[in-house]
């Protein structure tokens, strides 16, 4: 990764023990993390469109408490209407770093990112 550029964009929530783990992580690796709280600075409706598209159905963490305490017709929304209204619903940390879309912190997504899994 020498010369490469070393940032990423991390989607996520500010109080998530994963993503502060994740976060901590990656710039202790020499990343530039640029994280972003989507329920203190909420996604665009094109940026949540986006990153569905980016990851797919996977976006949905369907293991959550949010998940688990929505009623099946809240489950059945549009997952783009579903991030917006309840961001917490997402799985996280999304991680884009260049053409890497990574999701969750499994050794998987380390490896992916050159770090110890």
């Amino acid at each position: 990764m020498a010369g490469q550029d070393r940032r990423l964009a991390m989607y996520g929530l500010s109080h998530c023990s994963t993503c502060q783990k994740a976060q901590v992580a990656l710039e202790d690796a020499g990343w530039t993390v640029e994280f972003r709280d989507v329920k203190d600075a909420p996604l665009s409706q094109a940026e949540r469109e986006t990153l569905l598209a980016d990851f797919g159905d996977k976006l949905i963490n369907r293991a959550s408490l949010t998940w688990r305490a929505m009623s099946e017709a809240e489950r059945a929304e549009d997952p783009v209407a579903m991030m917006g209204a309840r961001p917490s619903v997402m799985k996280r940390p999304a991680i884009v770093a260049g053409d890497q879309r990574l999701l969750g912190w499994t050794a998987n997504v380390k490896r992916g990112l050159g770090l110890p899994a």
